[in-house]
């Protein structure tokens, strides 16, 4: 009988260390291929709707890489973020700002706010070192309540705001939708690209391609290469010299920042704000997303953001109608497509968990 010779071994060895590698991208593509058919939908359609969420949601997947890189886990408390853009959008609302003016003062009124609020989210997920993806989730539920409290109950008491459009009828607390009509579709409408059938947001996909070019390019620079550092080895970075907690702390900043930008250009084109709700299932869906694109817990890129967004979006595009003309029902590709965000989750952080055991398995 003849055996395999090493090249032939090599390549089958390539073959399956590929196929477990990126089980989860290869996986959710031939759902959505199945899907997709399922829903008899015409792809144009389908490449528009894509390519609009891409350009909405790209940001907020992008601010979770580098939470990851510097060994912080995911980050759930991106939802912190989230709220910090959504108080600029709120505050030019009020001023009765808006185009691409509206948005950029927006973006500089949330932006010193989440360096603060990231700097206090790092100085939290520094104390609980080893649990911080559990913690960010409990942030963002403790920080929820403090921005309902402030919006609910001071803005109209003890912050003065007469505002009919904003606040609700007693005098006190926000409305819970406001209409983003003033700073609606302002990015999108800078650079509009027709490609055929598919609307382009090109000013959408510049900024996210901006911000993608700058975090790789933070990764040639001293902070980028300590991230990798900590993220890496915490111990081994202490004793290189490495001041590990600043370094995570500012992986924090960063990540709070871009994902409160993420949220202003997601709700210009969402164009109205649910004041209490909007900032809910952030984390969760940019983390499925991240997870889809071939992330891990310990290592992720722009391009399995990007490719996330793309395989993501398209099942939760497809999965409705697929579910009307499979089960007469539209509501069963909801709960497939809800299944599915958390479902990765819960697969993923098993699979490393399982990936980390066998690891220190080994050194033993």
């Amino acid at each position: 009988m003849i055996q395999p010779g090493p090249v032939a071994r090599m390549g089958a060895g390539w073959v399956k260390r590929s196929l477990v590698r990126y089980a989860v991208p290869l996986g959710f593509g031939v759902l959505c291929l199945l899907f997709s058919w399922a829903s008899g939908l015409r792809w144009e359609f389908l490449a528009d709707e894509v390519v609009s969420r891409l350009g909405r949601n790209a940001l907020l997947v992008l601010s979770l890489i580098l939470p990851v890189t510097a060994g912080l886990g995911l980050n759930f408390s991106i939802v912190i973020g989230a709220m910090a853009g959504q108080l600029g959008l709120i505050t030019v609302t009020h001023l009765r700002l808006g185009g691409p003016a509206g948005l950029a003062l927006a973006a500089g009124i949330a932006t010193p706010l989440a360096v603060l609020l990231g700097f206090a989210a790092g100085a939290v997920l520094n104390r609980a070192k080893g649990k911080e993806m559990i913690a960010s989730m409990i942030l963002s539920f403790f920080s929820d309540g403090l921005y309902q409290l402030l919006l609910l109950f001071m803005v109209g008491g003890l912050i003065p705001v007469i505002d009919p459009d904003l606040i609700l009828e007693s005098g006190v607390g926000v409305r819970a939708t406001i209409d983003l009509q003033a700073v609606a579709s302002a990015l999108d409408r800078l650079l509009p690209i027709q490609a055929g059938p598919v609307s382009i947001p090109g000013a959408n996909i510049l900024v996210a391609g901006l911000v993608a070019l700058g975090i790789f390019l933070l990764g040639k620079t001293k902070l980028g290469q300590d991230m990798r550092a900590v993220g890496q080895d915490i111990h081994v970075a202490e004793m290189a010299g490495i001041r590990v907690d600043r370094v995570r702390t500012s992986a924090l900043m960063l990540s709070t920042v871009l994902a409160s930008w993420g949220q202003i250009v997601f709700l210009q084109n969402i164009s109205t704000l649910n004041t209490y709700y909007s900032h809910d299932q952030v984390g969760m869906f940019s983390i499925a997303a991240l997870l889809v694109g071939g992330a891990t817990v310990f290592r992720a890129t722009w391009v399995n953001a990007i490719v996330g967004i793309f395989l993501f979006h398209t099942l939760f595009v497809v999965a409705p109608f697929a579910g009307q003309n499979l089960m007469a029902s539209p509501q069963i590709g909801e709960f497939f497509r809800v299944f599915a965000a958390y479902g990765i989750i819960a697969a993923t952080l098993a699979l490393n968990a399982r990936q980390r055991a066998e690891g220190i398995a080994r050194r033993m």
